[in-house]
């Protein structure tokens, strides 16, 4: 299927590795200029290289730190006029609720919610302008779901939840789409990041953590990132143009509920 977005720009955050550089991936094979970020230059810049290589499209590395207004800004001078913007950035850490203190959730909000709305703030206005769009936010299952262990991600990421809703509605009139992906269980440094928790807390095998960790997935099996990408991809595309305001789980098929 051609989605019908070649040669648009596309800007995504936190994209040297993870599920950012595989929707990266995904829209540079559908023939979207990219401009990928992150914050470890040497790693960076070789990923913006092997996407080049791999894709044949234009590959533009952009160091900056999402959380800061300065390392924003460096983005979207990078970028003024993209066409796309997925928002991404690392989730904060698990642990116990009563542990966390205030600077814990406020670095919560200053890594998960605040970057992407004022990306959004920054970079909508021209999209609406130019009448196409496409914001995909990666968000969490948390949203729908949260666990007590993961409540930072959770309230941060229900934030932006709620603003992106808002905004999809004021902004479809002009044929820009906002939407966020829930990723579950799949297979990067964060699920061995959650591996690697378990282990240490059961005393088990990696293996171990990893068949548990598996058997609470009703497919079975990790998702993949590129699995994500492919989806990123679709709703950025003309043929998802009248698909705006959702929450799109990826897990495997695992969330019990209707809504």
């Amino acid at each position: 299927m051609d989605l019908g977005i070649s040669g648009r720009k596309a800007l995504v955050c936190a994209s040297s590795k993870g599920l950012g550089l595989a929707c990266a991936e995904a829209l540079a094979k559908e023939g979207c200029n990219v401009w990928i970020n992150g914050r470890d230059s040497a790693r960076l810049t070789n990923a913006a290289k092997e996407l080049k290589a791999r894709t044949g499209v234009e590959v533009t590395p952009v160091q900056a730190d999402l959380r800061t207004e300065e390392g924003r800004q460096a983005l979207i001078a990078a970028c003024p006029d993209a066409d796309i913007l997925v928002n991404n950035n690392e989730g904060p850490r698990p642990g116990n609720w009563g542990d966390w203190t205030y600077a814990d959730w406020v670095g919560a909000l200053e890594n998960n919610m605040l970057p992407a709305i004022m990306m959004m703030t920054a970079l909508v206005p021209g999209m609406q302008q130019r009448k196409f769009g496409r914001v995909v936010n990666i968000t969490s299952a948390m949203v729908k779901m949260p666990y007590s262990w993961m409540i930072l991600s959770a309230t941060a990421r229900t934030g932006l939840t709620a603003f992106s809703k808002a905004l999809s509605m004021d902004v479809a009139i002009d044929n820009v789409t906002v939407n966020n992906l829930l990723p579950e269980r799949i297979d990067t440094d964060r699920q061995e990041l959650m591996a690697q928790r378990m282990m240490k807390e059961s005393g088990i095998s990696r293996d171990e953590a990893r068949r548990q960790i598996t058997e609470t997935i009703a497919a079975k099996r990790f998702g993949q990132p590129q699995e994500v990408g492919d989806m990123c991809a679709y709703l950025c595309s003309v043929q998802a143009s009248f698909v705006s305001g959702q929450n799109i789980q990826i897990d495997g098929g695992s969330y019990p509920a209707l809504i």
